[in-house]
């Protein structure tokens, strides 16, 4: 679930961490344990058994106490150096970390009393000043060796911002705090290291890390690749369409984009290009597939429950709202690949080849009856809290009695080793990132940059949409997700919320474009991820990427002008407006194909082959975009310009397509 996932195996030669000796991954297994009982107690309210019950702060830090000072020990001060061993400044760094946290648990009860946030503290005064500030440093530290420089600088200036808010030009001026003031903030209050991002990872993200690993370590991304062979591979195209099924099924479980590409990749991609694509397409199918799992329920990644805490509705509530242009997405994949093949007279794989279905589920039934109970305790039951922990707890079982990978002590260990080193990643970030949040609350800026904004746009709010889009997409290019999603969910949400648009569709809106840089040159991780294993050009299959997930540029502007497509309106509205945008998909991937179904290949309209696909795409865009809300005209007026648009383009392809084939 996290974005920044390694690639590279621990301790080689330039990678991200090191590789750990057996005292040391000893307490990385110990503490990770320590974390989920911490997690499952608190979850479950089970009081440790002794009647003892945790202040959310008492949690909080020992979370902290028990993950953040590990990542002086997984993350070397300098990438590449410092491998196969962990120095004595690293160890100093993990003890130091150790105490302090440990010392803001022991004096947890008595700063909420007192209001230590506000004013220093009347007790051991010295101590506890001292302690704020060497873990403000601490965190920024552990902030840069997870996360990179680019989030290190960004939240470094930004939680000295307090500082020097008064010398700011505006719209950037607030009053200032000194250094003791601030960091008393961002230490003891509920509103900075833990704030927002980490309240989401304690209270859910944790639940749905465990069982995402759980599900890589019991052999779901197999049987979820099987099950898409069977269903998908004797289809034109089919090895394509298995890529986009398998990837969205185990990307929606585990929430990480890279991570998914060099996992599903490794066995779409060769099949894909074994049937006939060229390997840049093939590069770029898969990274479009598992850049989109992110976005789809009912796991999605860490971002979406970082958005549940800042709008403070459940869980379930974000995940339903995501499933429509989830599902509009993968559908405008399905049918690109089914036109591509279509046009250059693609075949499936041969029946032979291909899995028995019956097999397949007879092999695997238990995730399928797994992923059922997730999404009714989710759904249903409304249970987000507990419903990751019987989830895994139901899969172990049920891999243990019928699976032929049943889990040893090796991987039983693998398996906490695994969820630890993701833990100990999030939680650097999200602290870190929580620095943002807790300065923006303490000068009260949000306020006046969201009046600034509301005058800058005056009454066109579609600019500040535009505005909203851009800085997402750039942000997105050196931040991981849930960082560009925060510093916008601060800066720029308040403003798009009081022009007048739907918060849940706000928040959704930025993650989107946060997500698209993943698919998009010169960034386009997902597709240079997948480029490496096409063995193809990056640059090409990023703009591969671009063309097959085109889309996904435009569903965040249709949901956020009208959020019916978010589920944010009546039960009629998102009908009309979900069947127009499926017919629009369908016209905008004709286009872009230049087939039709039914209708054929549109190079047989010769001269007039242009003209009829961009008549295509604008009408399929007219068509999916939903009218009314605050769009200039209604829906029944975007949908009679769609058909005036595209229904004649269709008939000069249709009478082209009963005309004799020209050699």
């Amino acid at each position: 679930m996290s974005e920044q996932s390694a690639e590279d195996k621990p301790g080689s030669e330039g990678s991200r961490t090191r590789h750990l000796s057996t005292f040391w991954r000893c307490i990385l297994l110990a503490w990770t344990v320590v974390s989920i009982l911490l997690c499952f107690n608190q979850q479950f309210t089970l009081r440790f058994f002794v009647g003892l019950t945790l202040l959310d702060t008492e949690y909080y830090w020992g979370l902290v106490l028990v993950l953040l000072p590990l990542a002086f020990i997984l993350y070397p001060i300098k990438r590449g150096l410092h491998q196969d061993h962990v120095p004595i400044y690293d160890v100093f760094l993990f003890l130091l970390t150790t105490a302090i946290a440990g010392y803001l648990i022991y004096t947890a009860r008595t700063s909420a009393a007192e209001g230590w946030e506000y004013s220093a503290p009347s007790i051991a005064g010295d101590l506890a000043l001292g302690s704020a500030l060497a873990m403000w440093a601490l965190v920024l530290e552990a902030l840069r060796r997870a996360g990179g420089w680019v989030l290190f600088v960004i939240m470094g200036f930004f939680s000295l911002f307090p500082l020097f808010a008064a010398s700011m030009p505006p719209p950037l001026t607030a009053s200032s705090v000194d250094l003791l003031d601030a960091a008393s903030y961002h230490i003891f209050s509920r509103e900075s290291v833990l704030g927002i991002p980490m309240r989401a990872f304690a209270e859910l993200v944790i639940g749905f890390l465990v069982f995402g690993t759980a599900l890589q370590y019991s052999g779901a991304g197999a049987f979820f690749i099987n099950l898409a062979f069977a269903l998908c591979g004797t289809y034109r195209g089919g090895a394509a369409k298995v890529a986009i099924f398998s990837s969205g099924l185990l990307g929606s479980m585990s929430g990480s984009v890279i991570s998914n590409v060099l996992t599903t990749g490794t066995m779409t991609i060769p099949a894909m290009k074994k049937t006939g694509f060229r390997p840049s397409m093939a590069g770029a199918i898969e990274a479009c597939a598992s850049t989109g799992a992110v976005l789809a329920p009912p796991v999605m990644g860490a971002t979406a429950f970082v958005m549940a805490e800042f709008l403070n509705i459940p869980y379930s509530e974000v995940a339903l709202a995501a499933a429509v242009p989830a599902a509009l997405f993968y559908f405008s994949l399905f049918i690109q690949i089914d036109f591509f093949a279509g046009r250059h007279s693609m075949i499936g794989m041969r029946r032979e080849e291909m899995p028995r279905l019956r097999d397949v589920i007879r092999e695997g039934w238990y995730f399928i009856f797994v992923i059922i109970l997730l999404v009714v305790m989710l759904l249903v039951m409304k249970r987000e809290n507990w419903a990751p922990w019987l989830a895994t707890g139901l899969l172990i079982v049920l891999n243990q009695l019928f699976s032929d990978k049943r889990w040893g002590w090796n991987e039983l260990l693998a398996f906490i080793e695994g969820n630890g080193r993701v833990f100990v990643e999030l939680v650097a970030i999200l602290a870190g990132i929580g620095l943002l949040v807790g300065a923006f609350s303490l000068t009260g800026l949000t306020g006046t940059l969201t009046t600034e904004l509301l005058y800058i746009a005056g009454d066109r709010p579609l600019l500040l949409i535009l505005m909203g889009a851009l800085t997402s997409f750039v942000l997105g290019m050196g931040m991981t997700i849930t960082a560009c999603y925060i510093f916008l969910a601060v800066l720029l949400a308040p403003s798009l919320i009081q022009a007048g648009l739907d918060p849940l569709a706000v928040h959704m809106f930025i993650m989107y474009w946060g997500m698209v840089s993943f698919i998009t040159p010169p960034v386009a991780l997902a597709a240079f991820a997948a480029a490496s294993v096409a063995k193809s050009n990056p640059i090409e299959t990023g703009l591969e990427a671009m063309k097959i997930g085109s889309i996904i540029y435009f569903v965040p502007c249709f949901f956020i002008l009208n959020p019916s497509l978010v589920l944010q309106g009546s039960f009629l509205e998102f009908v009309i407006h979900f069947v127009t945008a499926l017919v629009g998909v369908v016209l905008v991937c004709a286009g872009l194909q230049g087939y039709m179904g039914r209708i054929g290949d549109l190079r047989r309209c010769g001269l007039l082959e242009w003209p009829v696909r961009i008549a295509l795409m604008v009408g399929g865009l007219l068509f999916a975009a939903p009218g009314g809300g605050m769009m200039p005209l209604s829906s029944l007026q975007m949908t009679a310009a769609a058909v005036a648009l595209s229904l004649p383009a269709l008939a000069v392809a249709w009478i082209y397509a009963r005309r004799p084939a020209v050699a």
